[in-house]
Order: structure tokens, then C-alpha cells, then sequence
């Protein structure tokens, strides 16, 4: 089932993106892995013990990554042309392993471009872990396609 067309999307709409994600150490470190990143708040567990946080820190930029993919599927799954940028990241709580991620969006605005058969919607994105707290909050401009 497609994503949302310009015309589906209604500002001051919210969505919750019915998936959740239990970020396991295998998605923390392959992640690491891929994206060269070698933090070892990310991937020692002795080194993480004696931070502030008491344990390892999952890599933000998988929280980022994650709950796009998350909502992609109600939000732009075959109607995107192009993200066209994420702004005012904030992880404004760490995420461990074994956290399970959710996330919310909130359709700020939208508007006309001067392509013909494609909009602009600006979307915000809330991530929450299991117990409610939000852990992740980001603003993401993504040009889509008119309806057919």
C-alpha cells in the first residue's frame, strides 16, 4: 500500500506508525560497523560503565535512522520524490540496548511548488521508548507526488 499523496496529508494531522523496534546489540553494533563510527560509548561495555549513563548508548543517528524507516510505509512509501532535509535534531534522552522504539508525526505544513505534480510537506517526528519517554525529536521537509 502506498504512502501518503500530497493531497492525503492533512496539516496538524498526527500519525502513529503502528510498528515498534526493540534495538537489539546486534543492530547497535552492525550499524557502528557499517557507518565506520567506533565510540566506545556505542560498543565497550566496560568503557560505558563508567559514564554517566552506566552502560552503552545506542548510536543516535540508528535511533534517527530507524524511525524513518519506521514511518516511511504510512508517510511517503511510493509517493516521495525527495527528502529534501531533517532539521532541529534533538536526542533529548539515550536509548539502550534493548529499548524499544516508537514514533509519532505530526504534519506541520504543506504547500504548492513549482513542479508541476509535486508538494512540499513538512513533517515532525517524535521517537518514545517503551516506558513513554521521548527520547528523539526531528523536523523532515520531503517533496511528494500528487495524486495520479
Amino acid at each position: 500500500m502506498p504512502g501518503k499523496f500530497y493531497e492525503d496529508f492533512e496539516v496538524g494531522s498526527i500519525i502513529h506508525h503502528d510498528k515498534g523496534r526493540t534495538i537489539t546489540e546486534a543492530d547497535n553494533v552492525l550499524f557502528c560497523a557499517l557507518t565506520m563510527n567506533d565510540q566506545p560509548l556505542h560498543l565497550d561495555a566496560e568503557y560505558a560503565k563508567k559514564t554517566q549513563f552506566g552502560q552503552r548508548v545506542v548510536n543516535g543517528l540508528l535511533t534517527l535512522s530507524l524511525s524513518v524507516g519506521m514511518s516511511v510505509g504510512d508517510l511517503t512509501a511510493g509517493t516521495l520524490v525527495a527528502n529534501l532535509g531533517y532539521y532541529d535534531v534533538e536526542h533529548t534522552k539515550p536509548v539502550f540496548l534493548g529499548d524499544t522504539i516508537r514514533v509519532r508525526s505530526e504534519v506541520l505544513s504543506k504547500r504548492e511548488t513549482s513542479k508541476p505534480g509535486q508538494g512540499l510537506v513538512e513533517i515532525k517526528h517524535v521517537v518514545t521508548k517503551q516506558d513513554g519517554t521521548e527520547v528523539l525529536t526531528y523536523r523532515r521537509k520531503a517533496l511528494v507526488r500528487h495524486r495520479p
